[in-house]
């Protein structure tokens, strides 16, 4: 990982928001570029190509879920504590679905590396889950981990198409549901 300088840190920030606004195939790195108040020059220094830019946004909303993992007890409170950061994003302004599920349906080469960059989240997430099933005893952590993936990505979209707080509620019962098995 790049250190984070002051314009690397900016031209990210920037192009997180533009591209979770906006759609990333819609941004280009003119708009980033003006937006973030650097030079052509910078840009290219920080980010060889979109594509690197693109990943480093990704990694960045994947370290953020990472965190919140990282930060709960193993088991249902570390189930509990991912599932409800997710419920609570679905919930805020300007929700627009999950950036890994957007930007797969922007890329989907799955040579890209922005599309391998989305199957490493969803790997690490899918693991995450199947780990802490078993650690709480679940007769089929593989199942029950695929169970909640369909959840999960089922709430990203109903949050943004439907009542973001009818899918918090729905994901937050499934989990239970599953927990219980």
């Amino acid at each position: 990982m790049s250190v984070l300088t002051p314009a690397r840190e900016r031209l990210l920030t920037t192009a997180s928001a533009l591209f979770y606004a906006d759609g990333i195939r819609a941004v280009g790195v003119d708009r980033v570029i003006g937006a973030a108040q650097v030079t052509r020059a910078t840009f290219y220094r920080h980010f060889p190509s979109k594509d690197d830019l693109i990943v480093a946004y990704l990694g960045a909303v994947d370290r953020a879920v990472r965190a919140v993992a990282d930060t709960a007890p193993e088991g249902a409170a570390r189930l509990r504590a991912v599932v409800g950061g997710m419920g609570e994003q679905l919930c805020t302004d300007g929700f627009r679905g999950c950036a890994f599920l957007n930007a797969a349906a922007e890329f989907p080469d799955r040579d890209s590396p922005v599309h391998r960059a989305v199957a490493a989240h969803r790997a690490w997430l899918s693991e995450l889950f199947v780990r802490e099933l078993r650690v709480v005893g679940h007769p089929d952590p593989q199942a029950g981990a695929a169970h909640l993936m369909m959840l999960r990505d089922g709430a990203m979209v109903a949050g943004y198409l439907g009542d973001p707080a009818v899918a918090r509620e729905t994901l937050r019962r499934g989990l239970e549901e599953i927990l219980a098995a």
